[in-house]
């Protein structure tokens, strides 16, 4: 899975990975979701998740990943429950302009157990941050891999998903 918060780019992560051409139910944002959804740091945004993003990537002959990328408003959380099942693990994106927007998601992953890697995806002109410091601020276990990805980038986002398979086979080897 990919999670975080609204327009933080889980939609372009897929989209930069895929093999195949990725399915996306970008819809056009309208006036109704004005007053709801944040647009701070992505004025430009017209388009917006409402149900998944999906794609594949084959790491290997007998490893082959597949990705939900899951919508980002709140109204559209209740898709996460479906979209988590048999599911490996998660990268939580975040964007430090609007850090606080990847708590549901990290709450969600730490409350179902599964594991999950939090990637730190910056954007022109946000501040740069350590992951340490990010850790710090989100209180990220030890354990937890931080890192910073760019999700336009494709070797990017292969780095970050290899991180979690890794971090999931440590966390659940079975």
């Amino acid at each position: 899975m990919v999670a975080g918060g609204f327009g933080v780019g889980k939609t372009t992560m897929v989209g930069a990975v895929s093999e195949i051409q990725p399915l996306q139910t970008e819809a056009l944002m309208t006036e109704a979701s004005e007053e709801t959804d944040d647009l701070t740091g992505t004025p430009d945004k017209v388009t917006t998740t409402v149900a998944m993003d999906y794609g594949r990537l084959t790491l290997d002959d007998d490893l082959v990943l597949y990705l939900f990328g899951t919508p980002g408003q709140q109204r559209f959380w209740f898709m996460w429950d479906d979209l988590v099942r048999g599911a490996i693990g998660a990268v939580v994106l975040a964007d430090t302009r609007r850090l606080k927007d990847c708590f549901p998601a990290l709450d969600y992953f730490e409350s179902c157990g599964l594991p999950y890697v939090v990637a730190v995806n910056h954007f022109v002109g946000s501040e740069r941050f350590d992951p340490e410091d990010v850790r710090e601020a989100l209180t990220i276990p030890a354990h937890v891999p931080v890192m910073i990805m760019d999700a336009r980038r494709r070797i990017s986002a292969i780095e970050t998903l290899l991180a979690l398979v890794a971090h999931a086979l440590d966390v659940t080897p079975e």
